[in-house]
């Protein structure tokens, strides 16, 4: 897998599975059967494993034998976060506790009045996170993305939890999610967005990233560089079996290029990716 194809891989019977175990079962029996389905995932699945195994040993200089181990992890903790997901949704959240490094950040920008863009990535489990926030610093969450999840299981996830506690802006082509995107922060409204995942065919900034050249959005930067509201990176990584540690900078509130916003961001995520590198969740071959 050479680039990122757009698509959430899945399988309609597995979520069933796992929705009737939290419910029935529980999150740890859940967690249990977890073990099972990622060991076989990492065994099968070789092109992910593959990616990741680059993404460790030639991004963050790993050396093989731990860069397996911690693909393996890697597989396991992200099946945590799908289960942690479903088990928000389905308001089964009792054990779980979080911490929120610069909280007050966030409250400033609802308190501004204009609304805010979160940057994000595919690290930890910002879906979990966007349903921490929602009614805590913000009236809504919206999240901008490629709806491109499986119709069916989609709707079964809709059906079976009552859906998520934030909105979703889908991209159009037509950019229609430009005016919703506005809407939203005219209400004062967050608007969060992943800046790791690029389509062939966008646009894109070439930028380094752990001393390589790696390839990013050039959309979600243009955003937070054309809207008059504040900016900040947000990241929401899990640190212990129920527990999770969300955190915000400082928020950026004057004008600057997207391509200035852009590096801070990526040295961000640097050292995201260096304190949880088993929570990097991109299956493709991510340098150049």
């Amino acid at each position: 897998m050479s680039r990122w194809d757009g698509k959430t891989r899945g399988s309609l019977a597995g979520y069933k599975i796992f929705l009737f175990f939290i419910n029935s079962l529980g999150i740890d029996f859940a967690y249990r059967l977890l073990r099972i389905v990622t060991g076989y995932y990492f065994l099968m699945a070789a092109k992910p494993r593959n990616a990741l195994l680059d993404f460790y040993q030639n991004g963050l200089q790993i050396p093989s034998i731990k860069a397996k181990l911690l693909a393996r992890k890697n597989f396991y903790v992200f099946g945590q976060t799908l289960v942690d997901r479903a088990a928000f949704l389905l308001g089964k959240n009792e054990k779980f506790v979080h911490t929120f490094e610069n909280e007050q950040y966030l409250l400033d920008i609802r308190d501004a009045g204009k609304g805010g863009i979160l940057l994000s990535a595919h690290l930890g489990n910002w879906e979990t996170a966007g349903n921490l926030l929602k009614g805590r610093v913000a009236s809504a969450i919206n999240i901008v993305m490629l709806d491109a999840e499986v119709e069916s299981i989609k709707q079964y996830m809709d059906l079976s939890t009552g859906g998520s506690h934030f909105k979703v802006i889908a991209i159009k082509d037509d950019l229609s999610h430009i005016i919703s995107i506005r809407n939203a922060l005219l209400g004062n409204e967050f608007i969060a967005i992943h800046c790791d995942r690029y389509l062939d065919g966008a646009k894109y900034i070439e930028l380094d990233f752990l001393g390589k050249k790696a390839k990013f959005p050039y959309g979600p930067f243009v955003i937070a560089s054309k809207f008059e509201a504040p900016v900040t990176f947000v990241f929401a990584a899990k640190n212990g079996k129920y527990s999770y540690h969300l955190s915000a900078t400082l928020p950026i509130t004057e004008k600057l290029k997207p391509e200035v916003i852009a590096k801070l961001y990526v040295a961000e995520l640097e050292k995201k990716v260096r304190q949880y590198p088993e929570q990097w969740f991109n299956y493709f071959n991510f340098f150049n």
